[in-house]
């Protein structure tokens, strides 16, 4: 009986170890994917631009500031809950239990499962100091925007998060049920704070619209992740780990060179690979001009692993290449 149990912890252990990767267990319900998972329904309902995991530098502190979300519309669209247009700072709470604000202004969630209290920073407030650090850096890029371009929403998209009482939070916090049930209407015709703005008329508010993308594209962002079954992890790319000739063919893959990897399988037959093609392109730092990226390929052995440390994370994770989709790297 006990050999029986011994051996099949044994044959269990060897199974995650060739097939899995525990660190990509534990992220099966990271903020980082719930970040994306949201970026993509602003995606599908505002159109636009959205940029994720950004990380502007504030001259004040001297460090950088982290911004889940930034979205971009050329449009103003009126919603049942709330209105959203021009710029719009997005912070993403994957706050779960039973949400009620405290006297002091700060958010406490409660899990009955667990029998325990967690605290939180006023979200609303941190909002509002990303705003004025984003704007300060983009008026620092050439970019000023009229008063009341930027605004912000707290976005809570945890089905397992109850707000009480449930109309208590401010118009600037959109709870799951609202979440999900937003939809976009027609587009209406400009608020009187972008016409006022854009009195030449829609070339230059495309204008600004294109100057915008361009300075969000290019600004500091987290190292990003993607993990096989659309899970994402933000953070920063540590180094390479496993045989030395291995990272020796990865060696040209930094970040003053590299800027996005992608990872193929080379077997076939759905049989897990022993090998894999790590393909990466060069950065090109021309403004204007830049030509398609040129891949370059080397194949390396799929235990080879990646050493990143995730945003807010205790410690540091590897994931395993044979996990991993691609990684982008910020400059």
């Amino acid at each position: 009986m006990w050999l029986e149990v011994i051996f099949g912890l044994i044959v269990y252990k060897l199974f995650r170890r060739f097939f899995y990767d525990d660190d990509v267990l534990d992220i099966e319900g990271s903020d980082s994917s719930v970040l994306f998972s949201v970026a993509d329904r602003l995606k599908k309902l505002y159109g636009g631009h959205v940029y994720v995991g950004l990380r502007i530098p504030d001259a004040d502190t001297a460090s950088r500031q982290s911004i889940d979300i930034v979205l971009l519309t050329k449009q103003y669209y009126p919603f049942r809950f709330y209105a959203i247009g021009g710029l719009v700072v997005i912070s993403v709470k994957n706050f779960s239990g039973i949400l009620t604000i405290d006297g002091d202004g700060s958010w406490v969630c409660e899990k009955p499962d667990k029998h325990k209290l967690e605290h939180h920073p006023d979200p609303l407030e941190e909002a509002r100091k990303q705003v004025a650090i984003l704007e300060s850096y983009l008026e620092q890029r050439g970019v000023v925007l009229p008063e009341g371009y930027i605004s912000f929403k707290v976005i809570l998209p945890n089905p397992k998060l109850c707000t009480i009482p449930a109309g208590c939070f401010p118009s600037e916090v959109v709870t799951h049920d609202q979440w999900m049930q937003l939809k976009p209407e027609l587009k209406s015709t400009l608020s009187s704070w972008v016409k006022s703005a854009f009195r030449s008329g829609k070339d230059m508010q495309e204008s600004v619209t294109q100057n915008l993308d361009f300075v969000l594209a290019s600004a500091p962002i987290w190292d990003r992740v993607e993990l096989k079954g659309n899970k994402y992890v933000l953070g920063e790319f540590l180094e390479f780990k496993g045989k030395q000739e291995d990272v020796q063919a990865l060696r040209e893959i930094r970040r003053s060179k590299v800027g996005h990897i992608i990872i193929q399988k080379t077997s076939m037959f759905g049989l897990a690979p022993s090998t894999l093609q790590v393909l990466y392109t060069f950065r090109d730092y021309r403004t204007e001009g830049a030509s398609e990226p040129e891949w370059k390929e080397v194949t390396v052995r799929a235990s080879t692993e990646i050493i990143f440390e995730p945003e807010n994370a205790s410690k540091v994770r590897k994931f395993k290449l044979s996990s991993v989709s691609s990684m982008l790297l910020s400059a």
